[in-house]
């Protein structure tokens, strides 16, 4: 039944499906992992490095992360060439807001701008969705740091943490668990934990990024970026990718806890 509605974008099947749009959310399902989480200082996103080819050379940039404007970047998983035309389109859009209005676009009509053009490519005969998803960090003055993910479809929705890409489902498993946990020796019941604050978060996110991802053995910094947006003194954006170095530091944090925690 499907294959005589699945060769049209713009064509619902009779369960009121559009398989085209399926089809590009099962390609990021097979995508490498990115997690986001929002915290108390800032926002940490990780994503997993696919090695293809041991003779590949590295990337002078980042395929993962992408900066959309000072105060907003993105994680980007499945089809980065379709991740491209979305990202030009958004960067576009956040310049000419700022030229025309003197100050930054806010995050949620960023985002709202990049979804309406994704959702175009759902209802225009001759076009196919774009294979993306993504996850947008960013930070304005009157809502503060902000975590959204968007889909194919070009919906979008505001999260606290989230996983796309491969095993989300396992990863989402573990952020509901561990995201708010009561700290060590709080016995009040009524309080509510608190969320963490980038540190604990980028551990969590490690944490997230070995359940989910596929390959063997330990994890390593060359398999993971770790990403965290934060406030400087004056009150501006910092984008920063941790080194190799330092994203190893937290990984082997995270065994060091899973170590201690299975011993006792």
């Amino acid at each position: 039944m499907a294959r005589r509605y699945d060769s049209s974008t713009t064509t619902f099947s009779p369960e009121g499906r559009l398989h085209q749009v399926e089809y590009a959310i099962e390609a990021i399902n097979n995508a490498g992992t990115c997690v986001g989480i929002l915290a108390k200082d800032g926002i940490v996103m990780a994503s997993e490095r696919r090695i293809t080819s041991g003779l590949l050379a590295p990337a002078k940039t980042s395929e993962k992360t992408y900066t959309l404007c000072p105060h907003a970047s993105c994680n980007v998983a499945g089809l980065t060439a379709d991740a491209n035309i979305l990202i030009e389109q958004a960067r576009l859009r956040a310049g000419r807001y700022h030229y025309q209005y003197q100050e930054p676009i806010p995050v949620e009509q960023l985002v709202e701008y990049v979804c309406n053009y994704k959702q175009f490519y759902t209802q225009r005969g001759g076009l196919r969705p774009f294979g993306v998803a993504f996850l947008f960090a960013g930070y304005d003055e009157h809502h503060g740091f902000q975590l959204y993910q968007s889909d194919p479809s070009g919906n979008y929705s505001g999260w606290k943490a989230t996983v796309i890409g491969a095993n989300n489902q396992a990863g989402k498993s573990i952020l509901k668990s561990d995201y708010k946990k009561k700290q060590e020796g709080e016995m009040d019941e009524d309080k509510e934990p608190e969320i963490p604050d980038v540190q604990e978060a980028l551990k969590l996110a490690v944490k997230v990024l070995n359940k989910t991802m596929d390959g063997t053995g330990s994890a390593a910094a060359e398999k993971m970026e770790l990403f965290t947006m934060k406030l400087d003194e004056s009150k501006k954006c910092v984008h920063r990718i941790l080194t190799k170095e330092e994203a190893q530091e937290v990984i082997d944090s995270v065994e060091q806890e899973a170590a201690a925690a299975g011993d006792s």
